[in-house]
Formats: C-alpha cells, structure tokens, sequence
C-alpha cells in the first residue's frame, strides 16, 4: 500500500464513520506517523509505505473512529502559533480562545508600569493562555492556577517545552492564591451541565468533565471571579474570560454589579460572542 491509497482509505473510513473532519484527520494522523510534509506527500506519495507506519496508522484511524479527539491521539494541538501537549486531562486548545489571548494582549501593551506587569490565568488546563502571553511578551509574569493537579503537570511541561518560567497553582478557585495582579485572565468552565449530554461525543466523552461543567446555569464560575477578582486586582487591573455564545448579557451584569468599568464583550471570528472584558479601578468606589 502506498502513502496516497493508505491516506484515501483513511479518509473514508473516517468519513463512514461520521468523523466530521475526515481528510483533515487523516492527513494530521498520516503526519504524526511518517514525518511527512505536504510536498513530500506530492512528490513520493507513491510509494510503498512501511508495513510498521501503516499499522500504527491504521491503529490510530481506528481510535479516531471511535471519536477519540485527533489531538489526544498525536499529543498536541497548536494554539496561537505554538505547538501544546494535550492530554485526556485538559480541555483542547480552540481557536475561539485566542480572541481572549489577542484582547488580553491589547490590555497588556496599555500598562505603564515600573515593575513586571503579573497575570494570573485561572482554570488555565494546558497553560496554552499564560504561555502563550509570556511567549508573546517577555517582560510579564505569569501563575497559572488549577483544580486538576494532572491539568498542572501539562501546563508545567508546556512551559517548560516552550522555555518559559511561571508559577502553577493547585487551587480550587482563589483557595490558594496570594498577592495581587495587574490581570486575570479565564477560560472557566461555562457549559450548563444539562447541556453537556448534548455536545458532541469528542467533547463528551473525552474533555474533563470538571473542565465543562458551569452547574445550573453555566455562570457558576463567573458569579466566583466577578465576587472574588477584585480582591486579587491592582488599581487599574483588568479580568479578561472567554463566555459562552449567549452569556454575554448575563456576565457583563455580574461585573457592572461587583464595580467593574469599561465592560464589554468582543466576538470571535465567527461573529459570536465570546470574551468579556472590564477593568476595576478601586479609587472610583
């Protein structure tokens, strides 16, 4: 069997079997396997594949038909440019995500300050948010804090794959967490757990669930950092989280009423809601 009929098989048995993605996945799992770049798929895509890739291959295709997420079975997912290790104990880096990372950015570069500006990234999983921010600009100082001591053994080879330095925190919520910051940034979970039995089975049946669940209502989470937040602030400071696509409304109320300024919500490449920002200036109390 050649690399391209290996590659074709593939991608129709993944897509008999309902895999939304299927030549996409095939290519990422034919990738992981061989090495092989696009160019070198066109110029040696004929020949003969050895009988150890294809197994593994196959192997992994197989996974993949069960609805095992493609990035589980490489490892990684790329996330604003960088490449993270992922695992069954942290939710996937999405591409929705970087809208928070692009406006917590914006926020960042208004800071005039003497000493390190420091973030803090609540429920930060991976790590793909504070990482990705440090990577993008040195001079800041970031802690990331979790409930999952497993989410914090991967953020901790993230930054340590990436060569950058931060703190990680196993806290359940502001537990554990000392001193103040210039931001905090949040990926919360915010999915209504009678929602969670409808996603699709990628999200349901392999993302963790406590990475999910926003209880009742999903603002479970927000009601926690809109309360709690200011406390951990600097005068000026700035809390950026990611919503979900209709809670825009709900947790903009929740910042207005806890005193947060200049609230307001951007989209994301889609058109949909999806992070809210505000900043807290305690002279104005």
């Amino acid at each position: 069997m050649t690399y391209q009929e290996a590659y074709q098989k593939a991608t129709g048995e993944l897509k008999a079997a309902g895999i939304p993605e299927p030549e996409s996945d095939a290519w990422i799992l034919l990738e992981h396997v061989t090495g092989m770049t696009r160019t070198r798929y066109y110029v040696d895509g004929f020949g003969k594949m050895p009988e150890i890739e294809k197994e593994r291959f196959f192997e992994l295709v197989n996974c993949r038909k069960t609805r095992i997420p493609v990035q589980h079975l490489t490892g990684v997912q790329e996330f604003m440019g960088y490449e993270f290790a992922v695992n069954e104990h942290v939710l996937v880096p999405r591409q929705d995500t970087e809208i928070l990372v692009e406006e917590a950015e914006k926020r960042l570069l208004l800071m005039k300050k003497e000493n390190p500006v420091k973030v803090l990234d609540m429920c930060t999983g991976s790590g793909c948010i504070p990482i990705s921010l440090k990577l993008r600009n040195p001079q800041i100082v970031i802690e990331g804090a979790d409930i999952s001591e497993e989410a914090l053994k991967v953020a901790e080879k993230n930054a340590k794959k990436l060569g950058v330095s931060g703190k990680w925190i196993q806290t359940d919520m502001f537990e554990n967490i000392t001193g103040t910051f210039d931001m905090i940034t949040s990926n919360p979970p915010y999915i209504p757990t009678k929602v969670i039995e409808e996603l699709e089975a990628e999200v349901r049946l392999h993302d963790p669930y406590e990475a999910l669940d926003g209880k009742e209502d999903g603002l479970y989470f927000y009601r926690i950092l809109a309360e709690k937040v200011p406390e951990y602030l600097t005068d000026g400071g700035w809390l950026v989280m990611e919503i979900g696509y209709d809670q825009s409304a709900d947790v903009e109320k929740l910042l207005k009423e806890t005193g947060f300024e200049q609230v307001s919500t951007q989209k994301d490449l889609t058109g949909l809601d999806r992070v809210v920002c505000g900043v807290y200036n305690r002279h104005s109390k």
